[in-house]
């Protein structure tokens, strides 16, 4: 029996365990390890999701004591389970593993990939925040306006009990609430409900489909990060960013989306410019010349208000999308610099506890904050970050109302965004054969 430690981030990591090792009688899973995400290392996976083989769980240690915990656990093999990472981090661990003895390795799409009874639309990227989110809820108004009905599935998210958050149901802001999500979670979930789509995630994502799958005629697969799909997917759509042009090709597994792809959408190419934008072109033709490519904007909406022309403005962003998305500006800061703001200050003088943590960990952030809520601690921290911070008005491109969370001393103004395809082909275009067979 080989003895095996899974390296994730409380995602993709618990998914590969269900599917594949669970009730595997050649493999016992010694431990995970945690990473990317602050407060999910130091727990344990438990006995009701880990099955009979797992009577007392297994042992969640933070990615930094790997090497040591090989050695505690005689692992024979370790298998690298989670996202957005570039090829050449993936092979930092890779290396090390190997010097601590043991075999490192990665999992497949045909391993891993749940079939489901209902037809799948994957929506994936080759980076967070490359405009995922924005696609998915495109793609599901689609299907809702054509009469169909809609569960869209979540790639987990599973920071709290998760026992509890075996399966979750959201068919209403009321359900979100109820749950007592954390920031990241409201992003992905509060605007597809609000649209009409019911909204799914947890952890064990083989009770998730069948729960889905009774209830939809087409389930939305929305990854996150650039994870693979967890469903096999009739049809793939994958999102690139040539504001990153060049990381289509250089993170994993954004890649391995990039070539999986039936339909590729070349995101934000208004405010990337031809030169990137053709790069990433280049790129696509060279690894997947058959997927049908489509071009699209991400034009941003600016909640109505007085005039931000010549205010110092604080911006608030999407959390992941400015940390291991390594963006250092988003919609906000756009929106922002359009309005015609003065300033966008600097706040990490006045930035507390976790989230000056933040700061010093992702050095590229210096005229920006990102919307870090993982805890409720961590969410009085940001709050109180932005009530200490000396600015006119608070500018936020969180994909949710950051003002129902904290209560701001200084004024908010929120910047929606949404897809909009330019020319042909469309999102209807390529989901319309789809879309005939479901109703045949």
């Amino acid at each position: 029996m080989r003895r095996v430690i899974i390296m994730g981030a409380g995602g993709r990591d618990f998914h590969n365990f269900n599917v594949v090792y669970r009730d595997n009688p050649d493999a016992e899973v010694v431990a995970f390890t945690a990473t990317q995400i602050p407060g999910i290392a130091d727990r344990r996976y438990p006995p009701e999701l880990a099955g009979p083989r797992y009577p007392a769980g297994i042992q969640i240690r933070p990615e930094e004591d790997l090497a040591r915990l090989i050695e505690e656990t005689r692992a024979d093999e370790v298998v690298f389970a989670y996202s957005d990472v570039a090829h050449v981090d993936v092979m930092h661990r890779g290396s090390m593993v190997l010097a601590a003895g043991a075999d490192f390795s990665l999992l497949g799409a045909r391993s891993t990939m749940l079939r489901s009874e209902r037809p799948v639309v994957a929506v994936c990227a080759v980076r967070t925040g490359a405009g995922k989110s924005q696609t998915t809820r495109r793609v599901g108004q689609i299907l809702l306006d054509r009469g169909l009905r809609v569960a869209l599935v979540r790639h987990p998210m599973p920071y709290g009990d998760l026992t509890s958050m075996r399966v979750q149901r959201f068919a209403s802001l009321a359900d979100i609430d109820a749950s007592h999500p954390t920031v990241e979670e409201r992003e992905e979930y509060e605007r597809p409900v609000e649209l009409g789509m019911v909204m799914y995630a947890g952890v064990d994502y083989g009770e998730i489909l069948a729960q889905a799958q009774a209830e939809a005629d087409v389930i939305v697969w929305d990854g996150g990060n650039n994870d693979l799909p967890f469903y096999r997917p009739q049809l793939h759509i994958v999102i690139v960013d040539p504001l990153r042009a060049g990381d289509e090709l250089a993170y994993h597994p954004g890649e391995a989306n990039l070539r999986m792809a039936d339909v590729i959408v070349v995101n934000k190419v208004d405010s990337a410019g031809l030169e990137a934008t053709g790069r990433v072109l280049t790129n696509i033709a060279a690894v997947n010349p058959s997927a049908t490519v489509i071009r699209a904007a991400s034009p941003l909406t600016l909640q109505d208000g007085p005039s931000l022309r010549g205010l110092r403005a604080l911006v608030v962003e999407d959390g992941p999308t400015l940390t291991h998305g390594g963006m250092s500006f988003g919609a906000a800061t756009v929106a922002a610099q359009q309005a015609g703001v003065a300033e966008c200050i600097d706040p990490r003088p006045y930035a507390v506890g976790t989230i000056a943590e933040v700061f010093r960990r992702f050095a590229q952030l210096d005229r920006v904050l990102p919307a870090m809520g993982y805890s409720d601690a961590q969410l009085r921290e940001l709050e109180a970050t932005i009530n200490a911070a000396e600015c006119d008005v608070v500018v936020t491109g969180t994909p949710f109302d950051l003002g129902r969370l904290i209560h701001s001393h200084h004024p908010l103004r929120h910047v929606g965004y949404e897809l909009q395809e330019i020319g042909e082909p469309t999102l209807t275009t390529v989901l319309e054969p789809l879309i005939a067979r479901i109703r045949r």
